[in-house]
């Protein structure tokens, strides 16, 4: 009788997938493009300098962005000599409060491509209330001098690129965004994200603003992120897939694993984030009950994507 019961609520899940599957095709109005080149997403001239700097799709969006800056000659258009390149961007409130995210102060030189690398992870996008400038500090020919430039973040249509902001166990902010995949497949995917702390300012501000003390984040080393995908929708019953790696670090600093989407729709990448030492600073386990027909349960840290 049991077994019987069983393949009934079965049959009732892959119909309810089914449909669940064609309502969420219907939803859908446009096709997420994977962004693969670097465009001028800002540019300034000053000192008889440009400054370009470049992010895909030339946009700067909410999560994870990859930098490059170039800087020029602005008559003779030929590379400068520079070092010594800061990033810093700025977010200002309505109440004039100020705020930063995830980000290389240091910019790191690529002499062979003839640029300087660095991130942001925007943790929101630019609106009345909230306006994002960048603070930029090079020295070009022996001669040192400050750039402030205004920049607008948009919204990340594409929901694979997800971030979440949370306050560990530890009383610490703590920042998790997805890097890729950009487009995933139907099937295993190796899974990118960066994990990031905010570190309290120890002194009081300089005096100068802004103060890069006062705004500073850390990569987070050595911890390990504990995967559970599943799909939460209750005509899914929360079921996961096989063959899912936890995410570890690696010399890049990133965080990498891999995870299975076995079909389309909606998935909630569930965590479990622990410390160098193995104690959890945040996520809880996730039932293994089926359970078609109602929401399934999540993890309290954890990311929500769609494809």
């Amino acid at each position: 009788m049991k077994i019987l019961l069983f393949m009934a609520a079965l049959c009732v899940v892959v119909m309810s997938c089914t449909k669940g599957k064609t309502d969420y095709e219907a939803e859908i109005d446009t096709v997420v493009t994977e962004h693969v080149e670097f465009k001028e997403a800002a540019t300034v001239t000053t000192n008889g300098y440009h400054i370009r700097i470049e992010a895909l799709n030339g946009t700067f969006y909410k999560g994870y962005n990859e930098i490059r800056l170039k800087i020029t000659n602005s008559q003779t258009g030929e590379i400068s000599n520079t070092s010594g390149v800061t990033f810093l961007p700025i977010m200002t409130n309505a109440m004039g409060e100020h705020q930063s995210c995830p980000h290389r102060y240091q910019l790191m030189e690529r002499s062979d491509e003839k640029y300087f690398s660095g991130y942001a992870v925007f943790t929101e996008k630019s609106s009345l209330d909230d306006s994002w400038n960048l603070y930029l500090s090079l020295t070009v020919n022996g001669q040192t001098f400050q750039v402030e430039k205004s920049i607008n973040v948009q919204e990340q249509a594409n929901k694979n690129l997800n971030m979440t902001v949370f306050t560990g166990k530890d009383n610490e902010q703590y920042i998790i965004a997805l890097i890729s995949p950009q487009k995933p497949k139907v099937s295993e995917n190796e899974l990118l994200a960066g994990i990031y702390r905010y570190q309290k300012p120890i002194d009081n501000p300089s005096g100068v603003f802004p103060d890069p003390t006062q705004f500073s984040y850390t990569e987070v080393n050595g911890y390990m992120l504990q995967l559970d995908p599943r799909m939460p929708e209750p005509s899914m019953g929360n079921h996961s897939s096989p063959n899912n790696k936890d995410l570890t670090q690696q010399n890049d600093g990133l965080y990498h694993g891999v995870v299975n989407y076995t079909m389309t729709g909606n998935w909630t990448l569930n965590f479990i984030m622990q410390n160098q030492d193995g104690q959890i600073i945040k996520g809880t386990v996730v039932p293994d009950d089926f359970t078609p027909g109602i929401a399934g349960a999540k993890s309290d840290l954890h990311i929500d994507i769609l494809f």
